[in-house]
């Protein structure tokens, strides 16, 4: 009987055993269409693909999650890449570097006892061609204390490059070789960038020439506090892609291989990329590179106001129904939003048809016109909408279109080198002489001929340029250090 009891169930369990197999082929390993699973693979190790039997084709793969997509992503981003890398160069820069040795208390006593030096110094980033007949979008710290400038192609051939000319408010230079049918990348619209939206970001870090790293957009319209120049303009595009030093200058372009932005800036605490680069938008670059071209100047279009970001007390205290906007603290009389009926008091939220939440996204509205344009401006008052036609003007109050040659007439000087002599005798490493003077600023300043400027609101003055930069970017007075040819040191100071 305990024989026949336990072969009963035996066969009990075999013939169970048997019954989960077949419902479990039936059933559970059936896709929802009643398709047959075969097996499970993985592509690049990463994304499952499953093996469909579609009945009539074969074996069909079909994607599981973002595989397609993922497949695709990468191939726009293998094309963008191979549009990038030709027309983004490598920018090298060389200048001559004073340097003093010697024993300070021998040179007070015997004068003979203190000396300078030079020595070359090289640095280096990247730019960008931006036509086919050889202009170069490149950072201002790139090529700010150049002599010597040269570019080498991602064909290894090497020009010598033209300093167009520099627009320190926004960190962009332009640059300029003599070459045609050169590779370019065409500007994409930085506004319609979007936060979550990959990019490359290709340049030359390290010296490292050609290289692509990939990201997302971060971020938009950041502000860093990067720009100390009057008139600074700071609403970059942050990005995740790997920048380190050398990037500066370099793209950043989208899927389309579209040029976006100016890779400018990293957030680091080490000098090297650890997680988060900035970008000036394309929309901003190109517009001081067209101004630097036809007028030899940026033209800074202003509306004369004085603003600030809201925040949440600010709103509260002023009953002001929204967080977006920015509040117009002041108004300048006689400016372009005074006339235009815009109050102290108002909130932009909105130019053209571009949403304005904060300062930097005003600012790189408003850097994309000239004066004289006129725009509309939508301001929040009491709450209420109301429009604006506002017609720009630039920093000397009208609607003038400013050639770079203004600047210079008003000071009523001409300008030479300070010779090598010069420099030595009276021990200066810097300035700019003043070969003839008339009518105008410095004269009425009591400036004289031969007064040698080494300075200008603080900052070291080399040539004309920068004398014409200092004025460009001053908003009020102008104060003036420098030397005559007999050793005099004296200051002066005229209104801009």
């Amino acid at each position: 009987m305990k024989s026949l009891k336990f072969f009963a169930n035996l066969m009990a369990g075999i013939i169970g055993g048997v019954l989960v197999i077949i419902v479990y082929n039936s059933y559970v390993n059936k896709n929802q269409d009643g398709s047959q699973i075969d097996k499970v693979s993985y592509s690049n190790s990463t994304n499952p693909v499953r093996l469909v039997d579609t009945n009539s084709n074969g074996i069909q793969a079909q994607p599981i999650g973002a595989m397609s997509y993922s497949g695709a992503l990468e191939n726009e981003m293998v094309v963008a890449a191979k549009k990038t890398v030709d027309a983004v160069v490598h920018v090298k820069t060389a200048y001559l570097q004073q340097y003093s040795y010697g024993n300070p208390f021998l040179d007070y006593f015997f004068g003979d006892g203190y000396h300078k030096r030079s020595q070359p110094v090289m640095s280096s980033g990247s730019g960008v061609i931006i036509s086919n007949d050889g202009y170069i979008i490149t950072n201002n710290h790139v090529i700010e204390r150049a002599e010597k400038i040269k570019v080498a192609l991602n064909d290894k051939r090497e020009f010598d490059a033209e300093l167009v000319g520099t627009d320190p408010g926004t960190d962009i230079a332009l640059l300029k070789i003599d070459e045609k049918d050169l590779p370019y990348l065409t500007p994409g619209n930085s506004d319609n960038v979007n936060i979550g939206e990959w990019v490359l970001a290709v340049g030359n870090p390290f010296n490292l020439t050609s290289t692509v790293t990939a990201g997302i957009v971060s971020a938009k319209a950041r502000n860093i506090n990067l720009m100390r120049e009057n008139y600074g303009i700071e609403s970059f595009i942050q990005t995740d892609a790997a920048v380190n030093p050398g990037n500066s200058g370099g793209a950043l372009v989208n899927r389309k291989g579209e040029l976006i932005g100016i890779n400018t800036a990293i957030a680091s605490k080490t000098g090297t990329f650890t997680g988060y680069s900035f970008a000036v938008p394309v929309n901003i670059a190109m517009k001081v590179a067209e101004d630097l071209i036809e007028y030899g100047q940026v033209q800074r279009a202003v509306m004369g106001v004085i603003i600030h970001d809201l925040n949440e007390d600010f709103a509260r205290e002023n009953e002001i129904e929204t967080l977006n906007g920015v509040y117009i603290d002041q108004i300048n009389e006689g400016g372009a939003a005074d006339k235009a009926g815009i109050k102290s008091g108002d909130v932009v939220i909105r130019i053209g048809s571009v949403d304005i939440n904060n300062v930097a996204q005003l600012q790189e509205q408003l850097s994309k016109f000239r004066p004289g344009d006129e725009l509309k401006i939508t301001v929040l008052r009491d709450n209420k909408e109301v429009e604006k036609e506002v017609v720009l003007q630039n920093r000397k109050g009208n609607t003038e279109i400013l050639q770079s040659t203004d600047l210079l007439t008003d000071l009523g000087a001409k300008f030479e080198p300070v010779t090598d002599k010069e420099k030595k005798l009276l021990r200066i490493s810097n300035g700019v002489k003043i070969a003839e003077i008339s009518s105008g600023k410095l004269r009425n300043a009591g400036i004289h001929e031969g007064f040698i400027i080494l300075a200008m609101n603080g900052m070291k003055i080399d040539d004309e340029n920068d004398v014409r930069r200092v004025i460009e970017q001053a908003d009020g007075g102008i104060m003036v250090e420098g030397i005559y040819p007999n050793g005099m040191k004296a200051y002066y100071a005229f209104g801009n």
